[in-house]
């Protein structure tokens, strides 16, 4: 699917169950399609090398860069086998030092995902990607973000306050904050997908199907072009419709013609009325 809508890279996320999680958790009751408890649950869904090799020939295959963000310092190591082309740190792994300080040694750029933290928290990460390449996410680690939690003006303050590459991971139910996002300068876009809202997991609400997906892409790419330069013209297929439009034009052309000096005049008179005010 994101192969076909035309993204630029998949990531996905490698926990070690049993360190990232106590006996006692595990133990838990959790209904899944697995079984009862949470460790059912979570060994259900995790990929493991047989996965990831199938993931790794795919994505070869299909010229697309694929990566994912480790939750322990066993699951970066399990990831270097593949030599992925870039590093996620996910929010939750934001206040992770071990695994920042291995994460920056490998010195692959790094997209930092930065809900759930302050400043404090984001500075001291800084600091220790400083001799490796990164780019900080603006993220909210609700799920799904609500449209008035976004607070997409935090791109630019990252911006500012980092002077590095900013972007944005969504988890909203819509598409308009990721496109809005873009046009505030976001150098990535990061969302969750699914093939059916409808499927189990947790995070299906926040995810968006294919024909999301494909939207998405293209609104993102139309950016660019949309903006244009800046640059104030009258475009050639305007001409033809001012001809169509001013129908004055020529009325006024020949008033001009017709009254000479007299309406040169009134027409350099006096300019220092108060300016008017249009309500539509």
């Amino acid at each position: 699917m994101a192969v076909e809508c035309g993204a630029d890279a998949v990531k996905f996320q490698k926990r070690t169950i049993d360190i990232v999680y106590t006996p006692e958790y595990l133990a838990s009751y959790r209904e899944s399609p697995w079984g009862t408890t949470q460790r059912q649950q979570k060994e259900g869904l995790e990929f493991g090398q047989k996965e990831y090799d199938e993931i790794n020939r795919y994505c070869y295959n299909n010229e697309i860069q694929w990566s994912a963000s480790a939750w322990d310092l066993e699951s970066q190591k399990f990831l270097r086998q593949y030599d992925l082309p870039f590093n996620k740190i996910a929010s939750a792994m934001l206040t992770h030092e071990p695994l920042l300080r291995m994460v920056a040694s490998e010195k692959k750029h790094t997209y930092i995902s930065t809900g759930m933290s302050d400043y404090k928290q984001i500075d001291r990460a800084v600091r220790i990607f400083k001799n490796c390449p990164f780019t900080l996410m603006h993220t909210v680690s609700t799920y799904p973000c609500k449209d008035a939690d976004c607070n997409l003006k935090m791109i630019p303050m990252l911006q500012e306050r980092y002077k590095c590459p900013v972007g944005y991971s969504g988890h909203e139910v819509g598409l308009l904050p990721s496109v809005i996002a873009g046009v505030l300068g976001a150098v990535a876009i990061e969302r969750h997908i699914t093939l059916d809202r409808a499927m189990y997991g947790s995070d299906q609400s926040a995810s968006i199907e294919r024909a999301g997906l494909e939207r998405l892409i293209r609104d993102l790419k139309l950016i660019k072009t949309v903006m244009g330069d800046g640059v104030k013209t009258i475009l050639d297929s305007e001409l033809k419709t001012e001809k169509s439009l001013r129908y004055f034009n020529e009325w006024a052309a020949k008033f001009v013609n017709s009254c000479g000096d007299t309406c040169k005049g009134g027409i350099k008179g006096d300019t220092k009325e108060e300016p008017v005010s249009l309500v539509g």
